[in-house]
């Protein structure tokens, strides 16, 4: 089997698994959430390991499982996570360095990975969370749709890149980073984006969620998510060019690792929850 036909199947039975959980949300799409953020930060201490580090995987994996399912919890009412939690947490990676590291064990490159990687895979898959049960999100499809429409504008921008890049080439974007991605990939990617968001917004979003934005907030909404995606995928590059890895992992045939997947999510969900926050309006004619 080609690793096209592998990673065309990988999707058609991976997409509507991952939109079904979505519109489920609540334990469902914590547990989702948890266990990508496990993987992924099991991958990223892994090549973490390979530049040269000695991250508390251990430590890391928990914890990053851990937050999503905190802000589940808090979602819930159960728990209450105060803000002192962040500190306690970082001088108590700092303290497990002590035993299990020590001087020659470059001890504080170990805290430092080992709380970048859980906040770099937990630390941002929880914002799916936070989009499902957005302040603007009433209902299971509002709610849905309400994640939905960042993710399909990161894959957009991905399509984007891809065609523009093979159909005009041209110079490349960061060749040292990423030999294949060109300037005109780039702005193909931010121009389908945009495209995309128009057509998301009129045919499900106004409709279904009664929820839109003004046209140039449209605009701005997927100029950013694109250029913010772009950003995501060249920082994870990073990583695997240092860790000295093709791909994180091979979690998905044909797709690589979880971190091959959501790199760009990593960055657009916190952003897409901040912009809603100041772009996002109820449609024309609905109350709020």
């Amino acid at each position: 089997m080609s690793e096209l036909s592998r990673r065309v199947i990988v999707a058609l039975i991976g997409a509507p698994l991952v939109i079904g959980i979505i519109w489920l949300g609540d334990a469902a799409l914590a547990t989702l959430a948890s266990a990508m953020a496990a993987i992924g930060a099991y991958e990223f201490y892994r090549i973490a390991r390979g530049a040269g580090e000695a991250p508390l995987s251990g430590v890391g994996i928990v914890l990053s499982a851990l937050i999503p399912l905190a802000v589940h919890g808090q979602f819930l009412g159960v728990i209450n996570v105060p803000l002192v939690v962040l500190p306690l947490v970082v001088v108590g990676i700092l303290a497990l360095t002590i035993w299990m590291r020590g001087v020659d064990g470059r001890p504080l490159g170990a805290a430092s990975t080992t709380l970048f990687g859980a906040l770099y895979t937990g630390g941002t898959l929880a914002f799916v969370y936070a989009l499902r049960y957005h302040n603007y999100a009433v209902g299971d499809a509002a709610g849905a749709l309400v994640v939905l429409f960042p993710i399909i504008l990161t894959w957009a921008s991905d399509i984007g890149a891809y065609f523009s890049g093979r159909l005009i080439g041209g110079r490349k974007l960061m060749p040292s980073v990423s030999p294949g991605k060109t300037v005109a990939g780039a702005i193909g990617a931010i121009v389908f984006t945009v495209l995309t968001a128009y057509a998301f917004t009129t045919g499900l979003l106004r409709p279904q969620a009664q929820l839109a934005f003004t046209p140039w907030g449209l605009v701005l909404f997927g100029v950013i998510v694109s250029v913010v995606a772009q950003v995501g995928d060249l920082a994870e590059s990073l990583i695997k060019r240092e860790g000295g890895v093709k791909d994180s992992g091979s979690i998905f045939p044909g797709h690589g690792g979880v971190l091959d997947r959501l790199d760009s999510l990593f960055f657009v969900l916190p952003v897409a929850y901040a912009l809603y926050d100041l772009l996002l309006i109820p449609a024309p004619g609905v109350t709020s």
